[in-house]
């Protein structure tokens, strides 16, 4: 066997070991996860926003007031803190968010939520303790918009953008519970 096909193989071999050790040790990239990661975008001109986060399934379960507890900061979906980035300065429910990366916070109540715009980016959702890992003094923006009872169950944990009557919202949705978070460009953009 000549002397290319040796240091081929040997690289083949350690490729394959690397591939098998950050599957085992890091994040399992040969299984499906529970919850899968997704992201949305709403581009309209020039004015490009992002989500990205990890959407958990229902399962049958009671998700607001027992898997999510109300009253308390959720890290808005699963695994990984949710993203949401914008090129454009936006007025999120007439409070003013300059164009960036963020993560989103949420603490879902009976009858509203608290929504937070975080400067700070986390690796993860929770820490060892299953405790969210916002810290407030990161947070930007908070807003707090109603609950819409929705008749028919979202099975999935869905972050969308809906701009159906040129009314920009960020929404989100799960089991029978949805809410809508009213954006718009500013006017005020940097040179």
């Amino acid at each position: 066997m000549n002397t290319f096909l040796k240091r081929l193989l040997i690289i083949l071999a350690v490729v394959a070991v690397g591939l098998f050790l950050y599957s085992h040790f890091v994040e399992d990239i040969f299984s499906k996860r529970l919850s899968p990661k997704d992201a949305v975008k709403f581009e309209l001109n020039d004015t490009r926003l992002q989500v990205q986060y990890n959407r958990p399934f229902k399962k049958g379960r009671e998700i607001f007031g027992a898997l999510v507890p109300y009253d308390k900061v959720w890290r808005t979906g699963a695994n990984e803190a949710t993203t949401f980035s914008t090129n454009k300065n936006l007025l999120v429910d007439g409070k003013s968010l300059p164009l960036g990366t963020y993560t989103l916070w949420t603490v879902p109540k009976d009858s509203t939520w608290i929504v937070y715009f975080n400067t700070k980016e986390y690796p993860w959702g929770v820490d060892e303790k299953m405790q969210p890992m916002r810290e407030p003094e990161f947070d930007l923006i908070e807003v707090e918009v109603p609950v819409i009872n929705l008749d028919n169950t979202v099975e999935q944990f869905t972050i969308a953008f809906d701009n159906t009557t040129d009314n920009l919202k960020l929404t989100m949705a799960w089991d029978h519970t949805k809410i809508e978070v009213p954006m718009e460009v500013s006017m005020v953009q940097p040179e």
